[in-house]
């Protein structure tokens, strides 16, 4: 399996790897800081090179458990030792959106302790659905205050792991409705918001909260019965 060189480290833009498998356009790396679409985040994009070429990787997708890397230009042969480099705006963009999709979970939790039933992004925009009956008056800008009062107070962000047996213990690291850790796994990767958010997570994030930005609700809305949704952007001010 390719080892997923982001677990660790976040921040990594530029590693060296080996070509382990071909499938038309696509390219199996026997290590990557690329990220494969996966739990409401999209997928990094950047680019390879090699001793005889060069190509854009578009797409990174994980199938049958193999992470693929979709190139546009030449595909390198078996066995080439290649460069990759991870495109800094949009990953750091991915990031800071991720984090506040934390940070509003974790507001969620601390002040109304409501599960997250589903949620997506894309940069610098997000949305996540919450287990809610109804949105009182004003529930936007409330929320929205609570947030940027999280994102300014810098709090820091620690990333750890832990056997599953033991996370599967703490009902407070799974957030979501239903837990999408495959049965697979058996260490759990923990991402912790320092006083304020703690769940299994497999994305990235930015290493403290006032690196997020701004954050703006443009939009609540009913999803059906029991089901409310809360939409977001970032700004940079």
């Amino acid at each position: 399996m390719t080892e997923r060189l982001y677990l660790h480290d976040a921040d990594l833009r530029s590693f060296e790897a080996e070509i382990v498998a071909i499938d038309g356009d696509r390219v199996e790396l026997n290590r990557t800081a690329f990220y494969a679409t996966s739990g409401g985040q999209p997928h990094d994009t950047g680019y390879l090179v090699w001793a005889t070429g060069a190509a854009t990787v578009t797409n990174v997708q994980t199938v049958e458990g193999c992470i693929l890397h979709t190139l546009a230009g030449p595909v390198p042969e078996v066995g080439s030792l290649v460069t990759g480099q991870v495109d800094d705006d949009r990953r750091r963009q991915m990031m800071r959106t991720h984090t506040a999709m934390h940070v509003l979970c974790g507001v969620m939790w601390k002040h109304w302790k409501r599960v997250v039933t589903g949620g997506n992004m894309e940069a610098l925009s997000g949305r996540m659905d919450f287990e809610v009956d109804q949105l009182p008056d004003g529930f936007g800008i409330q929320i929205e205050e609570l947030c940027n009062n999280e994102i300014a107070a810098d709090r820091p962000i620690e990333v750890s792991f832990i056997p599953r047996g033991n996370a599967v213990l703490d009902r407070e690291l799974i957030r979501t409705k239903v837990s999408l850790i495959p049965e697979s796994v058996t260490e759990i990767r923990v991402v912790d918001i320092v006083g304020l958010d703690r769940q299994a997570d497999g994305g990235t994030h930015v290493s403290s909260t006032g690196q997020v930005g701004r954050l703006e609700v443009t939009k609540t809305e009913s999803k059906g019965k029991g089901f409310k949704r809360i939409r977001f952007v970032l700004h940079d001010d």
